[in-house]
């Protein structure tokens, strides 16, 4: 096990803010075309927006917008968990992202229709709307191949949930655990892996629930998940302000996190495999090195971290603070 050590760390200034919620910012998600940004909190309400409408006017200034977006989703309650569909296709017309899961306090989640378009529009409907939970839903993760969501269920729900996209039926409910904060498909394998209260990080089959793996590591709970992009190792982060490496296939402690101060709340893998972002109370970001835990860049806030978010191309990063969107270079 290697753990990490304090070191020097470049701090950034450099941003781009967005300003568009009435009330706290609890998830962020990038499209996976990298065309949008998605964000939802507590004024009820899913915000669709272009991050390129953010443009500083000079490499130093900071931007803030209030700028419309592109779609308005509605939920009856807070907003607290995002995921968009993953591309499988490689045809031209099949590139972009087109579909957007939320998830609420009142238990529900929706899937809203994201078309490829310029103009500005709303939507009014979800195409689905999946009433399995009883409330809570902290985490949505689609399946690789966008057959399939796992969703969370925290206080007073329990469980993970694994449905179908098209019709909604319910394939797999997973209750192994007290108090859902992640589940996430693995990027690869038909494997969910699930973070809870209780301490534990459980890696199981999606469509039976046989467990492959269970880490033990932490002291308290677990509020954040994150695979690699290979899908061999993944992150798991908590109330013990640690982020901790692990090895799926024999379980094993890779490299344990140690810089943050106060509780973990969302911690996310890049998409060259190279470095993790965590964010929390501590209200920083911070990006450190998948290979020694080394600090690269710590990002600081005004109120405590509760979403984050890679652009595709890994040259920025989405934080959710506040009432606002932050984008970072």
């Amino acid at each position: 096990m290697k753990v990490q050590k304090n070191i020097n760390r470049e701090v950034i200034t450099t941003q781009r803010i967005f300003t568009g919620h009435s009330d706290n910012v609890f998830a962020v998600a990038w499209s996976p075309d990298g065309r949008f940004i998605a964000s939802g909190g507590r004024d009820h309400t899913v915000l669709v927006w272009q991050p390129e409408d953010l443009t500083p006017t000079t490499p130093d200034a900071i931007s803030t917008s209030s700028v419309q977006p592109v779609f308005l989703f509605e939920h009856p309650q807070c907003v607290l968990s995002l995921a968009w569909s993953p591309i499988t296709a490689t045809t031209p017309q099949a590139k972009y992202a087109t579909h957007l899961a939320s998830g609420c306090t009142a238990g529900l989640v929706h899937l809203w229709s994201v078309k490829p378009v310029s103009s500005k529009e709303q939507a009014i409907q979800p195409l689905l709307t999946y009433r399995g939970h009883v409330r809570f839903v902290r985490s949505l993760s689609w399946s690789p191949d966008r057959r399939y969501i796992a969703s969370g269920g925290d206080y007073g729900d329990n469980t993970v949930q694994v449905w179908d996209t098209e019709t909604g039926h319910l394939l797999f409910t997973h209750t192994a655990q007290h108090r859902i904060f992640a589940a996430l498909f693995s990027p690869l394998a038909p494997l969910i892996a699930s973070g809870s209260f209780d301490s534990s990080v459980q890696v199981w089959s999606a469509f039976n629930g046989e467990r492959v793996q269970e880490y033990r590591g932490h002291q308290g709970p677990i509020y954040a998940l994150s695979w690699s992009p290979d899908g061999t190792r993944l992150v798991s982060a908590g109330q013990d302000t640690r982020a901790v490496v692990w090895s799926v296939e024999n379980g094993e402690e890779l490299l344990t996190y140690t810089e943050h101060k106060q509780p973990i709340k969302t911690a996310t893998w890049s998409p060259d495999s190279c470095y993790i972002a965590t964010g929390g109370d501590d209200r920083t970001v911070q990006v450190w090195s998948t290979l020694d835990g080394q600090v690269r860049s710590v990002y600081h806030h005004a109120s405590w971290v509760r979403g984050l978010s890679w652009s595709p191309d890994g040259t920025r990063i989405a934080s959710a603070s506040g009432k606002r969107v932050y984008i970072w270079s």
